[in-house]
């Protein structure tokens, strides 16, 4: 006997699959990722000074030393004595902003007497708790991409070692953060690091020990 208006047996066990997912959906949670993202198309402007030198006679490159930074306008907040003093006493400060500052040398160099060998640094600024001193601090980038480390998480980057730094009367205000890597027009392997923002201004000597 046949049953017009029955199913087919194909057509019970898909239409009993769809009302299984259909089930199932209604009662599903939605999943909740576990992080975000933050993109930064514009990163803002980024600040570069080199020092290169080169062999007139060859046309060549001897050698580079170069800074990058990020170029944040200055927080007038910290005009005040009592706030500044707050949030820098004992602390490491992040050198510029946006992505990581960067001291690039590809020969060795000399900042404050210590000797840099040959690499690519990460810089942050760290102020003694007495606030009397700062210093420039020196962080692995190795150790940081294996920790994952962003440089708005300065305070947990780990410091190989400091050079100190000093303090100079200001002449100006810099409304913008700027580090320059200026030579002695009478030594060309003699450079100052000088470090500007607001009227805070501190330099280190730095001695690049490129052959004659």
């Amino acid at each position: 006997m046949s049953y017009p208006y029955a199913m087919k047996p194909t057509t019970l066990l898909a239409f009993a699959a769809l009302c299984f997912l259909h089930t199932a959906n209604a009662y599903a949670q939605p999943s909740r990722p576990t992080f975000s993202l933050h993109e930064e198309p514009l990163l803002g402007e980024r600040g570069l000074s080199r020092v290169l030198y080169w062999n007139d006679v060859t046309d060549s490159p001897i050698a580079a030393v170069s800074v990058e930074f990020g170029r944040p306008l200055w927080n007038r907040q910290l005009d005040d004595p009592a706030r500044f003093d707050l949030l820098t006493k004992g602390k490491v400060w992040r050198l510029g902003s946006d992505y990581w500052t960067s001291l690039d040398n590809n020969v060795p160099i000399k900042i404050a007497g210590r000797e840099i060998p040959v690499g690519l640094w990460f810089l942050g600024l760290q102020r003694s708790a007495d606030g009397a001193s700062w210093s420039l601090a020196f962080i692995d980038p190795v150790k940081v991409r294996k920790a994952r480390l962003d440089a708005h998480a300065m305070s947990t980057a780990p410091i190989e070692f400091q050079v100190p730094l000093k303090i100079e009367p200001s002449t100006a205000f810099a409304d913008k953060f700027t580090m320059v890597l200026a030579a002695d027009k009478a030594n060309i392997k003699n450079v100052t690091i000088r470090i500007s923002w607001g009227k805070l201004q501190l330099t280190t000597p730095m001695q690049v020990l490129v052959a004659n």
